[in-house]
């Protein structure tokens, strides 16, 4: 009992001691690690803005979250998008989109096009691996999508990169787990 006393007193007992580590910091160094930790976030925070100007999409990175667009693109895929409204939307291109009533958006190909001679465009979209099209998933009443709907257009893509994310949703004690080997990690690093 005694040797399992000193055994546990050289790991940290609890993610208190993470308050104690700050407390011996002097303010120089406090001040230093906050700095660095705001850096990170506002550099992070500037490169997603930048991307969002670039590629004229709200949300210039998504994942591929079913697999209704299989073999175009599986379960875990990222795409990359642009979103340039001076480009014409044709049948045949791959469109994530938003419904309302729905905080998800879609990833589907665009099987029809209405244009109007005003320049009005409505398009029907379908995904590839789905028997029907989608007017069974826009809003009660809605037939058509229109251009104010789209949030980007598939650029590009990595395989299977966003499977991380699509973990950490579906197993969020994973997420948790993932973190609290994160902070034992950094932890024990300080101390050796």
């Amino acid at each position: 009992m005694v040797r399992a006393a000193a055994v546990g007193s050289s790991l940290p007992a609890s993610g208190l001691d993470m308050f104690g580590d700050l407390r011996k910091m002097n303010k120089r160094q406090l001040y230093y690690q906050v700095l660095n930790f705001a850096m990170i976030v506002s550099s992070a925070l500037m490169i997603w803005k930048g991307l969002i100007v670039l590629t004229g999409s709200e949300s210039p990175i998504v994942v591929v979250l079913s697999g209704s667009m299989e073999p175009a693109f599986h379960r875990g895929d990222l795409l990359f998008l642009t979103n340039f409204q001076e480009d014409p939307i044709r049948a045949g291109e791959i469109v994530v989109f938003k419904v309302e009533g729905r905080d998800i958006p879609i990833v589907h190909r665009v099987i029809k096009v209405h244009e109007k001679d005003n320049g009005d465009i409505k398009f029907l979209t379908k995904g590839d691996n789905n028997e029907v099209d989608d007017r069974g998933l826009y809003k009660e009443g809605q037939n058509w999508l229109e251009k104010k709907d789209v949030v980007g257009r598939a650029r590009g893509f990595l395989p299977y990169v966003g499977m991380v994310t699509i973990i950490m949703n579906d197993y969020p004690k994973f997420k948790y787990a993932l973190l609290a080997v994160m902070g034992a990690y950094v932890l024990l690093k300080r101390e050796s």
